[in-house]
């Protein structure tokens, strides 16, 4: 990607919004689903960014107290349908910045009768840092995320130096950052960022976490492992607050 992309707080997103028309069902999803699921972020000043001063009230949006788990990078949501129909008492946040992705998660959600899920068009690092309130997510997680495997794009990654800070924001003391990549060269970075982020230590022990039970098989993960390449999961706990 050219180095004059689109940027947000001066610094490069760690996605690329693709064109592409939604189908008929998913443009009959974002129409008549939005109003329930979709929380309409105010914006800054580009698509995808988050007013300083907007707020997602968890308790508000739910109704109700509940743990909340955010991912970051839903896809076309089947992880986080799955997750929130097997735990109706926890809620879920999609983060996503594909339309089509949003949509089909939406029309997956109702027809699973989950509601305890809603659903966010946002670059997530803003949703992190200033969306959610302090400390009110139970837990993160950011499965497959974009390796940016050029040398010269890793500054697009996502999980990067200062992530810690940003995610551990957002979680609450005691929370979990989920995360999982079938890029070896992208895992080793997500380790050594997040081994030196103080704000985290491990919850796991050897060199790497088991595969999280709670994570649906994707279409994306199974082709990952057809072609050869080890799925990586890391698991970290949000140290309490100083």
């Amino acid at each position: 990607m050219p180095d004059d992309a689109p940027r947000y707080r001066d610094q490069p997103v760690s996605f690329v919004r693709r064109g592409g028309r939604m189908s008929e069902a998913q443009e009959r999803a974002w129409a008549e689903l939005s109003p329930f699921y979709r929380f309409d972020v105010p914006r800054d000043a580009a698509s995808t960014s988050v007013h300083p001063d907007a707020v997602f009230d968890p308790a508000a949006e739910f109704g109700r107290e509940a743990p909340l788990i955010v991912e970051i990078g839903s896809g076309q949501g089947h992880a986080i349908v799955n997750a929130a129909v097997n735990n109706p008492d926890t809620d879920f946040l999609a983060v996503e910045v594909y339309v089509g992705g949003l949509a089909r998660t939406m029309l997956d959600a109702d027809k699973a009768g989950a509601r305890n899920l809603r659903v966010i068009e946002a670059n997530a690092p803003e949703v992190l840092e200033t969306l959610l309130p302090e400390g009110s997510a139970s837990e993160v997680w950011i499965f497959f995320s974009d390796p940016w495997h050029k040398k010269r794009h890793h500054k697009r990654r996502m999980i990067k130096d200062g992530f810690g800070a940003t995610v551990g924001r957002a979680l609450r003391d005691g929370g979990v950052l989920r995360l999982a990549t079938d890029w070896e060269d992208y895992a080793l970075q997500m380790r050594e960022v997040m081994d030196a982020a103080p704000e985290f230590e491990r919850a796991f022990e050897g060199e790497w976490a088991g595969r999280f039970e709670g994570r649906a098989m994707t279409a994306f993960e199974r082709k990952g492992i057809e072609k050869g390449r080890d799925i990586r999961d890391l698991t970290y706990r949000r140290v309490p607050r100083g």
